[in-house]
């Protein structure tokens, strides 16, 4: 009944299938299991994974299952409704040797029940809301195992190195509060994830030596300090390199040749100076390389070209120098995210940058840059809606959207963006920009680019972001802006910017005076400043017109001199016609009078 869309709870009369051997009820929507369930003494696999399950189990669930030998209640979303409450004393009638169990409140105590569990081979115990340490016992058990994990809990204290495991074994004890130094464990371990735990000190110098089958390493977010092993070089089929986020500090070693399949490598928030090794280039398979926020330095070795697999290049925060290398645009045609972020690179932003068709998000921000937005920049087909087919990978990157620096994790391959803030770049904004209409945010903030915002700027339908803040724009804000829809940060500030500001559609919402201040021939809500031709408010910023020195007074005398001139107009234009017919008229009543007599 594999992905059948049943739902409600299993009836009572399942414990009346006393024969059945397998229950696979994966993928339904099934809220309830009986108690019944635990009268199937013949049942060998009970598979109820992703499910809605709610309720409690007890040992009667459990109680006759004599045969059973695989147990798996995995559930992929974190949110837990089924919890585990088994007497510490019960001794289940089964011998376990696959064990699955994740998002199922088993905790706060390292679940007891499987004291008598020795023919273990595959444990896992994810999300179970385990607060507690890896009791003895279950160290006595002496289990031979090929996958161990127990991630996302609260477990504590040193790893124990008594574990043995079967050769391509796989452990992932990543977020827990596990401490002390890193664990070197049997040499039959292929993948090895201690993620987000409290271990420190420095990476064992022979972990290359003896955990040599290694093919995942990733002990990231943790504490670890000194530098990286040169013994990591022995990992020659290493796939993935996680070491970011703790306070490893040193060079880079030159440890990357023979890494044919290694196509990830973080080592992001360290602090890790001197150069990028030029062996770096010999990754022929790399496609992710983050090294942001280090001490990095000097120029990018001409042999990154050779990485031609690249996705994601982030190389922000560091002390980068020289210009912005214009292989990357020639031979990087897989690029989807380019982050140059904090550093130090000068000249011009090369137009073969242009030519990363897959590129949804472009950060050069925080730089020394010069010259011409690039008018071949509408060429960025990622960024256009007939663009790329959207790609799911791994990355995080800091961006700033919306006015504040946000990191993105799982949805990166959602946000795309444009940032060229901080530079010195001149020129107009090119009006192929309006071009990339998936694009979500545009900024280009603290430059010197002149010119007109484009008018086809509404083409941008997407948009959320668009930052132009302290640049020496000019003329109008253009009407089509008012059908950006999306549109929910704008920052038009500091620029040469006239005219009336709209006040349709979702320019109602952006009534924050200091969106528009720094422009003195704008005017309009929410600005204080009425339209030029009314007299007698102050520019913004306060600054009165001086003219002759006249300032309110002045004009106040002039509206009274307009009101004299109009009231004197209208008695002379009355009198000069209505007043000759009037006198026309009396003389000829005075006639008429005289010839009466």
């Amino acid at each position: 009944m594999l992905d059948n869309l049943c739902q409600g709870s299993l009836p009572n009369s399942i414990g009346n299938l006393t024969s059945l051997e397998e229950i696979s009820l994966s993928s339904n929507i099934l809220s309830g299991i009986p108690k019944s369930l635990g009268q199937l003494s013949k049942l060998t696999v009970l598979d109820i994974s992703e499910n809605i399950w709610e309720g409690v189990i007890t040992e009667t669930h459990l109680a006759n299952l004599s045969s059973l030998t695989e147990l798996t209640m995995d559930k992929v979303s974190p949110n837990i409704s089924l919890v585990f409450k088994i007497n510490f004393d019960w001794i289940p009638p089964f011998k376990l040797t696959y064990l699955l169990i994740r998002s199922c409140q088993l905790g706060p105590k390292f679940p007891t029940w499987l004291k008598n569990q020795s023919e273990l081979t595959f444990v896992i115990l994810n999300n179970a809301m385990i607060s507690d340490t890896i009791p003895n016992w279950f160290l006595n058990l002496d289990l031979r195992l090929g996958r161990l994990e127990m991630a996302y809990n609260q477990l504590s204290s040193r790893v124990p190195n008594s574990f043995r495991f079967n050769k391509e074994s796989i452990v992932d004890l990543s977020t827990n509060r596990f401490q002390g130094p890193l664990p070197i464990w049997s040499s039959n371990i292929t993948i090895f994830s201690l993620r987000d735990n409290l271990f420190s000190r420095p990476i064992p110098p022979n972990i290359g030596e003896a955990m040599p089958l290694l093919s995942d390493l990733d002990i990231s977010e943790n504490i670890l300090s000194g530098s990286i092993p040169l013994s990591i070089g022995n990992l020659t089929g290493l796939t993935t390199l996680i070491i970011s986020n703790n306070k490893l500090s040193g060079q880079i070693p030159h440890l990357w040749e023979d890494k044919q399949f290694l196509y990830i490598v973080d080592m992001s928030n360290n602090s890790l100076s001197g150069t990028i090794p030029t062996t770096m280039g010999s990754l022929s398979s790399l496609e992710l390389l983050v090294l942001s926020n280090n001490k990095l330095s000097g120029e990018l070795p001409s042999s990154l070209q050779n990485c031609a697999n690249m996705v994601n290049l982030d190389l922000g925060d560091n002390r980068f120098t020289g210009k912005l290398p214009a292989w990357i645009g020639e031979s990087m045609h897989n690029l989807l995210i380019l982050s140059s972020r904090s550093n130090s690179f000068s000249g011009n932003i090369p137009h073969q940058f242009c030519g990363l068709y897959k590129l949804h998000i472009m950060d050069l921000s925080h730089n020394h840059l010069t010259g011409h937005i690039p008018h071949y920049i509408g060429n960025l087909s990622g960024l256009k809606s007939e663009g790329i087919d959207e790609i799911t990978y791994q990355g995080k990157l800091k961006v700033v959207a919306k006015g504040r620096a946000l990191l993105y994790d799982s949805t990166l391959y959602l946000f795309n963006s444009i940032d060229l803030s901080n530079n010195n770049l001149s020129g107009g904004i090119p009006m192929e920009l309006t071009k990339l209409i998936k694009l979500g945010t545009l900024n280009l903030s603290m430059n010197h680019l002149t010119g007109q915002i484009p008018s086809s700027v509404g083409n941008l339908e997407w948009i959320e972001t668009l930052d132009i803040f302290m640049n020496h724009i000019s003329g109008p804000i253009p009407l089509s802006m008012t059908s950006l829809t999306f549109l929910n940060h704008l920052n038009l500030s500091y620029n040469n910017l006239s005219g009336k500001i709209p006040t349709t559609n979702q320019f109602l919402t952006f009534d924050d005076p200091s969106i528009y201040e720094g422009n003195v021939g704008l005017f309009g809500r929410p600005l204080l400043t009425e339209c030029p031709n009314h007299s007698g408010q102050s520019k913004p910023g306060g600054d009165e017109e001086d003219g002759d020195g006249d300032g309110d007074g002045g004009d106040k005398f002039e509206k009274l001199g307009l009101i004299i001139n109009i009231v004197i107009g209208f008695f002379v234009g009355f009198w000069g016609v209505c007043g000759t017919l009037i006198i026309k008229r009396l003389g000829e009543l005075r006639i008429s009078a005289l010839l009466k007599e």
